[in-house]
C-alpha cells in the first residue's frame, strides 16, 4: 500500500498529488485551467492534478516543496527539478 505521493513529469509540466490508490471509478472536475480533481462517487478526493506545475509548485517557496508537519514541529524542504 503507497501512501500520499507527489509526482511531476517536466515533460508536460504536471504534477499529480495522489492521495488514495485508485480503487473506484472516479470522475475527474475541472476547477479551473491549471487545477483538476479526481473524486468518487462517494466524495473521496483520489487525486490533485496541477497543470502548468512548475509555476505553481515554485511561487513563494524558492524552488521548493515544502513539506510541514505541523504536529511534529518539522519541516522538509525538497528542491524541485529546474526544467
Amino acid at each position: 500500500m503507497i501512501g500520499m505521493q507527489l509526482t511531476y513529469d517536466p515533460r508536460h509540466n504536471v504534477a499529480y498529488l495522489r492521495l488514495h490508490e485508485k480503487t473506484a471509478q472516479v470522475e475527474t472536475i475541472r476547477i479551473s485551467d491549471e487545477l483538476n480533481v479526481d473524486v468518487a462517487p462517494d466524495g473521496t478526493v483520489y487525486g490533485i492534478e496541477l497543470l502548468n506545475a512548475n509555476e505553481q509548485l515554485r511561487t513563494g517557496d524558492g524552488g521548493q516543496f515544502v513539506f510541514i508537519n505541523e504536529a511534529a514541529g518539522q519541516r522538509q524542504a525538497i528542491p524541485l527539478v529546474q526544467g
